[in-house]
């Protein structure tokens, strides 16, 4: 059995012994983390995409002085 695995079945068996509300509330939780990672992702990824335009506005004999300072 894996460490996953293992604490999958650990927080299944906490899960059962929760009253209905406060099951909502992990679950509510648990989709919080995951929009969390997502939101990560999705800024990690538009970062990614803008550092070429950046680079090109940014890299320039003008402002080369600035990049001493």
């Amino acid at each position: 059995m894996t460490i996953n695995q293992i604490l999958a079945k650990r927080l299944l068996e906490k899960v059962k012994h929760l009253s209905s509300e406060q099951m909502e509330q992990v679950e509510e939780f648990i989709d919080s983390l995951n929009s969390e990672n997502s939101d990560k992702a999705l800024i990690l990824a538009s970062t990614k995409l803008s550092e070429s335009s950046f680079s090109k506005v940014w890299d320039n004999p003008e402002d080369a002085v600035y990049d001493e300072l």
